[in-house]
């Protein structure tokens, strides 16, 4: 009974952002069709992005299988084109648009354990960050759990793949398809799931011709499948469906349009029994591989022949008979389970049942009562008895009895309890500190899942035809924007009181003492209490402590508080704490908020970095052209500038105001109307001006020479954070004015030296100020360029300040501190 509460929350996990989707007639015959399928696939890759949409939605809506993609990481590592999330802040948004995805290709999202650090280069360094045998665990623990007939890797598992993840991702599936199988192999999984044999794993290659196989692959076999088909029942082409999937992945800029026609995709065949023409080679997937289903077969036969357009309730009769008989075979059976679940949902769309439930607010505090109105409505003339309902706060079930009207909506305001044991809404994978690479998650059922398992929720008990169904949707709260509509968002169960510290960095670059700002808001009403703020010895905060009262949800207080730093150079954590009724809270709260997701809230302790750091800056007035996934102007106003967002109407203005201009990250890449203005930027460097350029992608510039002299850019970069860093010309004004750059400045970089470096400029006017390699490879010198030009300054960097100074690297605050302060104050 437990697997399969199991099995049916890893069903229910994608259902969240649209509570009970209504399915059109086509949608609901082409379900009933998937009834008499019982084949399955996973797919392994290592980011979100990677899953090839096209075959998902071909293997989901052609094929008909059960379609599983396992993503080993959540794409923590990548840059974010939208916002200025990094870390497992843009992990969160790159989960929701997975699901997104999922939700119109039809395929299930998984996750294992690992934290993408960022890009590398090799398998054994990918290995080396992350915790092997945990990863590979949770690779073995998803096949047992899923149990797939088929294994689909994107990647090869050596350096064709290109990136490490990649090269990973394929390295442990085919170690995860033996393990699967040895019950001598992580054998505390087996107190939940069994072991499995897959029948094959395929390499979803490139080409057809595998011109760069390894030696090993010489004589493997490879087929071909046609991929690109059109569906008239729903009215698509796979390579529609595969475009609008591949399109929620708006965080990284991958919208795109459908190629329609013929689409061949091609296999490699890697480990298990080889297939000659399709991926199903010697694996019944009809109701033969379950014992005694004959009758299940012949009637989801019926129902697929009886289907009416026009009236899908008709098929209620029969799909109550299939529901009838799939409760004679064994439970225990993966299928049976799954087939369960399909035809609950079938029934539920046939008979137009549509239920949630929406508390009056978006969160709570556990041990407080909550608001909720439970609304349903039957949409046909099939007779429905609503039995019962019962939601969190409410032990037993509320009998009703209540036979249901066609159309009528029945509403019922509650109240709720909510427990005080209900832990606050924490993404879980973030409830404990990264370590090794591995998201910390003690409970081994909660691996794989993609979002939190609902902790409010409602169960509503039908009687249909005889037979009872049970339903359990989570609590959603909805509003209206007059632009956006009917706007869904999950229920929260938040802290009693939260406390935020406004900026992540504070930089103190002499003993003067700075503001620390701290909003208490309080989760419910009434609520008072102490705010003290927690800092080291040899710093010293004024006031020590304030006292806040709050009559209203919601109400914020802003608290100050007067930071002065020690004597020496020094790095510190200061925290914010609220002390209610003899009690601590120190979770801040952070919502991220996009349209194309539902709003996420996260609780990360309340702390901020606060860094001592010997740095000088000659460069005030600094003018910031924004680029995406940029929160490098926080971090200049921590050096004391004052920083003006240059849009296309600030640029239109005097520059020369400016005592330099610093381009954000991928600007160059994002905002056309650059072009217009590139040639104003250069006059503006050669009349004595400096400009510092953030990395830029080769490819899609809309500013072909981005600097006065000629730069081609590349794909190189270092992605080992440690990497030796050698000077090449360490008589540079870069690297001593106002500061003296050392080989200190570089320790505690954070995930990569740097990216996107030049690969070749004007040697004869550009400086390249310094190497840097990963293991094992050549020396990289396009990192930082350096060019005099007229009167002026101008530098291109690849060097990832957009992740060290958010991050409070105090090197790489002296380091740009000198590139903008290299033609010094005008």
């Amino acid at each position: 009974m437990h697997r399969f509460f199991t099995l049916v929350l890893v069903l229910f996990a994608t259902r969240l952002f649209a509570q009970t989707p209504a399915l059109s007639s086509s949608e609901i015959f082409q379900n009933i069709k998937k009834l008499d399928v019982l084949g399955s696939v996973l797919y392994i890759a290592a980011h979100p992005d990677d899953e090839n949409t096209l075959m998902l939605s071909y293997l989901s809506k052609d094929q008909l299988v059960r379609t599983g993609y396992l993503s080993l990481t959540r794409g923590d590592g990548g840059q974010n084109l939208i916002g200025s999330e990094q870390g497992y802040n843009i992990g969160v948004i790159r989960t929701q648009e997975l699901l997104a995805a999922r939700r119109v290709d039809g395929a299930q999202q998984f996750f294992s354990r690992a934290y993408d650090f960022g890009f590398s280069k090799t398998r054994d360094e990918t290995l080396n960050f992350w915790d092997r045998d945990k990863v590979l665990g949770d690779v073995v623990w998803m096949i047992r759990k899923f149990q797939p007939d088929v294994i689909i890797t994107r990647f090869p598992p050596d350096p064709r793949a290109g990136h490490g993840h990649h090269q990973t991702s394929a390295y442990l599936a085919e170690e995860g398809f033996n393990l699967a199988a040895d019950p001598k192999a992580y054998p505390d999984q087996l107190k939940f799931v069994k072991t499995w044999q897959t029948k094959r794993l395929v390499w979803n290659t490139f080409t057809p011709g595998f011109t760069n196989k390894a030696p090993s692959e010489e004589k493997n076999p490879f087929i071909s499948i046609e991929i690109g088909g059109y569906n008239p029942v729903l009215g698509k082409s796979y390579t529609e469906i595969a475009a609008t999937s591949r399109s929620q992945h708006r965080s990284q800029g991958f919208g795109s349009a459908p190629q329609r026609g013929d689409r061949i995709d091609y296999f490699l065949h890697k480990v298990g029994t080889p297939a000659q023409k399709s991926l199903f080679d010697g694996i019944d997937v009809s109701w033969k591989r379950v014992k005694g289903s004959e009758k299940v077969h012949a009637l989801i036969a019926a129902a697929i022949k009886n289907y009416s357009v026009n009236k899908p309730s008709a098929s209620v009769p029969e799909l109550l008979k299939i529901n009838a008989e799939l409760d004679k075979l064994d439970a225990d059976n993966i299928y049976v389970k799954t087939k369960k679940e399909e035809v609950k949902d079938l029934i539920q769309q046939c008979v137009g049942l549509w239920f949630e439930t929406n508390p009056n607010d978006f969160s709570g505090v556990a041990g407080d009562e909550a608001r909720i109105n439970i609304g349903i409505v039957k949409r046909s003339d099939y007779p429905v008895k609503l039995v019962s309902l019962r939601w969190t706060g409410k032990s037993a079930d509320s009998v009703l009895n209540l036979a249901l009207g066609s159309n009528e909506m029945n509403a019922f305001p509650k109240k709720a309890l909510l427990p005080a044991n209900l832990k606050i809404s924490q993404p879980y994978w973030l409830e404990k500190p990264i370590e090794r690479g591995i998201f910390q998650i003690d409970n081994q059922q909660d691996i794989g899942y993609p979002e939190n398992r609902p902790e409010t929720k409602t169960s509503y008990k039908f009687e249909i035809g005889g037979q009872q169904f049970e339903f359990e949707r989570p609590w959603v709260y909805k509003s209206v924007d007059p632009a956006e509509g009917e706007i869904y968002r999950p229920f929260e169960i938040r802290p009693l009181v939260t406390t935020t510290i406004t900026e992540p960095v504070f930089i103190f670059p002499s003993m003067e003492a700075k503001t620390v700002n701290i909003v208490v808001e309080a989760q419910r009403s009434n609520v008072k209490g102490t705010l003290k703020p927690e800092i080291p010895a040899g710093w010293k905060a004024v006031p020590e402590s304030a006292e806040f009262n709050l009559t209203n949800k919601y109400q914020q207080q802003y608290f100050s508080f007067v930071v002065t730093p020690p004597a020496g150079n020094q790095e510190a954590v200061i925290k914010a704490v609220a002390i209610v009724d003899s009690k601590n809270y120190d979770k801040s709260v952070k919502t991220i908020a996009y349209q194309h997701i539902p709003s996420q809230t996260l609780f990360p302790e309340s702390a901020a970095k606060l860094a001592k750091i010997d740095v000088k800056i000659a460069a005030k007035n600094i003018g910031y052209i924004a680029g995406a996934g940029d929160d490098v102007p926080t971090a200049l106003r921590q050096m004391d500038c004052q920083v003006t967002m240059l849009n296309e109407a600030g640029l239109a203005k005097d520059l020369n105001v400016y005592d330099a201009i610093v381009v954000g990250v991928r600007a160059y890449n994002t905002e056309s109307y650059l072009n217009n203005y590139q040639a104003k930027l250069m006059d503006y460097v050669k009349n004595g001006g400096t400009m510092v350029v953030q990395y830029t992608i080769p490819g899609g510039q809309k500013v072909k020479q981005i600097g006065p002299y000629n730069i081609e850019l590349g794909r190189e970069r270092v992605t080992e954070e440690d990497a030796e860093m050698q000077f090449l010309h360490p008589e540079s004004p870069v690297l001593n004015h106002p500061n003296k750059i050392t080989q200190k400045d570089f320790d505690g970089w954070i995930q990569e030296r740097g990216l996107y470096f030049a690969q070749d400029w004007d040697k004869k006017n550009y400086v390249a100020l310094f190497s840097a390699h990963d293991k094992d490879e050549p020396a990289r010198e396009g990192s930082t360029l350096y060019a005099q030009y007229g009167k002026g300054h101008y530098i291109y960097t690849g060097l990832s300040f957009f992740r060290e100074l958010p991050a409070g690297v105090t090197g790489a605050y002296r380091l740009f501190a000198n590139m903008i302060s290299v033609g010094g104050a005008k």
